[in-house]
């Protein structure tokens, strides 16, 4: 137990944050420190009604892709949550504030997944923990295993401890200027759309493109959105 929550305290946890001591049962976890800091990006993807069945997991594995891919960032936690959603669990190195992380997942939803609803979370129940709604419980899960949990995204009994150490143990954390880099990567991103060709109002911005005006737009910056299924092999 002592080591799992070691490593949920390297990866997540703000200095002078207190830890659970034990994780069934325990109250949500601040993430944010009081001077508004954080360490984490934490990020729900829960199912969507009257949509695929397996479009949440699809959902996530296009942003851990995106993230990946594009800014070069370590593999993250996947989580599910009891219930029927998922989480995406990012560590960054150093604590930046919390303003920059809405920024951060607000401009990656513009820029990228405007039909989702990407929102980090401020606390959270620190997988492995017991969801009383469900009566199951929420715990890490290896990405390759995650669209099985597509319609009940829950365990019947507590996951062995020893398992949730070992999707922890090999996660790194983003680098304080790697995080920064994208973030003014993806500010750069949200300029103004260039007109399309043809009859176009001039000065037509991103917010009032077309879908096409906008997937040129981003073609034009050497972008192209990743769809996959899977999440790429941690190294």
């Amino acid at each position: 137990m002592d080591k799992l929550i070691a490593q949920l305290t390297r990866l997540y946890l703000m200095p002078g944050i207190a830890a659970p001591t034990e994780l069934s049962g325990h109250p949500a976890v601040p993430l944010v420190s009081g001077e508004g800091l954080t360490r984490a990006v934490v990020i729900d993807f829960p199912s969507q009604r009257g949509g695929a069945p397996e479009a949440h997991w699809t959902a996530l594995c296009a942003v851990a892709n995106l993230l990946q891919e594009h800014f070069g960032f370590p593999a993250p936690a996947v989580s599910i949550t009891g219930d029927s959603g998922y989480r995406l669990w990012l560590s960054l190195a150093e604590p930046v504030p919390e303003g920059d992380i809405r920024r951060f997942v607000a401009m990656l939803r513009e820029t990228h997944f405007p039909e989702l609803e990407l929102q980090p979370i401020e606390q959270v129940q620190l997988p492995p923990s017991f969801n009383p709604a469900s009566g199951k419980w929420a715990a890490f899960i290896h990405p390759g295993m995650g669209a099985s949990f597509a319609e009940e995204a829950g365990l019947e009994m507590a996951p062995p401890l020893a398992a949730q150490l070992g999707f922890l143990e090999g996660l790194e954390s983003i680098g304080k200027k790697q995080f920064l880099d994208a973030l003014v990567s993806l500010k750069q991103t949200e300029a103004p759309a260039p007109p399309p060709p043809a009859a176009a109002q001039e000065g037509l911005l991103l917010k009032d493109a077309t879908l096409e005006d906008i997937v040129h737009h981003l073609h034009m910056l050497g972008i192209e959105p990743s769809f996959r299924y899977v999440l790429p092999g941690r190294s």
